[in-house]
């Protein structure tokens, strides 16, 4: 019982070795990223019902090709983590891809063809794992949302406020822009974009000169203000997502498994972690003393080999 116990873990670190190995090769990236690009251009072959009617046969064992290639690939990348499975659904896109590939088993998701189409568009998605600058634009974007969220509270209100003064000011003169409040909102949200902005100014210009204060103002908020406030709110979360980029590869690289298996642990600032891996280097220093002592070593004819030199490097590593 205990040998079988024993040979468990050590099975699992040799299949995780062995995965690893595959998947973290650079023919393997590759691969998969030119699956997800040759995935995409079927995707749209099949927008075309002429292609589609002519081709039938050959589309659909395209598509149970790609899929059997990805189950292949998620299979890896989970064998890969099979000494610390934990690892594999921390991972967010290690998740995100479980949850594409393994979707399009499920029946009721088979027969809904618009939804497996979506689902089927969501590989193409998965390119982002293979280009980084890719990934932290995507993952900043996320982390921009809440700032957004209040951009776009306060553009409405800035929209509301201008929408209802335009509405009392130039409804009866402009009906065609500002008759009701949702025509007015519409009018100020294109010129939001700065988008027929020479005709607005003009036709308030012909109702009251004071309409130049009330465009010069909104733009000035809409157009200027508030979006370099989004422009600031998305390039903070840039920086954000780049850091934690960098902060999830140094974690890797310190949890990455060493040659025996054993995940190296990161150092948090322990001091009894710190004197362990002094112990540790210390002790290797010991056995590289020993190795060196016994290591036959031709030295001057009238000392004998290895004594005077080795005790020198001996006492020079002790210090």
């Amino acid at each position: 019982m205990t040998d079988g116990t024993a040979r468990t873990p050590r099975r699992r670190q040799a299949v995780a070795g062995r995965c690893r190995e595959i998947t973290e090769a650079r023919w393997f990236a590759v691969a998969v990223f030119a699956l997800i690009l040759a995935n995409a251009v079927v995707l749209g072959v099949e927008t075309y019902s002429g292609l589609v009617g002519r081709w039938h046969l050959g589309l659909r064992v395209a598509e149970y090709a790609f899929l059997t290639a990805f189950t292949v690939e998620i299979l890896l990348r989970a064998g890969a983590h099979a000494d610390r499975p934990a690892a594999f659904f921390r991972d967010p896109w290690n998740l995100f891809d479980l949850a594409v590939v393994l979707s399009a088993y499920f029946p009721f998701i088979r027969e809904n063809g618009t939804v497996l189409r979506l689902l089927r568009l969501a590989r193409v998605l998965r390119a982002a794992r293979f280009l980084p600058q890719l990934r932290i634009i995507l993952v900043a974007v996320g982390r921009s949302l809440p700032g957004t969220a209040s951009f776009l509270l306060v553009g409405g209100l800035l929209l509301y406020l201008y929408a209802m003064v335009g509405w009392i000011c130039f409804s009866a003169e402009d009906p065609e822009h500002f008759g009701s409040l949702g025509r007015a909102v519409l009018t100020l949200f294109l010129l939001m974009t700065l988008d027929g902005l020479g005709d607005a100014v003009r036709a308030g210009l012909e109702i009251s000169r004071w309409s130049l204060l009330y465009y010069a103002s909104y733009v000035l908020l809409a157009s200027f203000v508030l979006v370099n406030v989004l422009i600031g709110v998305v390039i903070t979360s840039l920086d954000e997502a780049r850091s934690l980029e960098a902060e999830e590869e140094a974690e890797a690289a310190d949890t990455a498994p060493d040659r025996t298996g054993a995940p190296h642990p990161p150092y948090t600032g322990d001091p009894a972690l710190l004197r362990d891996r002094i112990a540790t280097a210390r002790r290797a220093l010991d056995d590289l003393e020993r190795a060196l002592a016994a290591a036959p070593h031709p030295g001057p004819p009238d000392q004998p080999p290895g004594s005077t030199r080795t005790e020198a490097s001996g006492s020079r590593l002790h210090q």
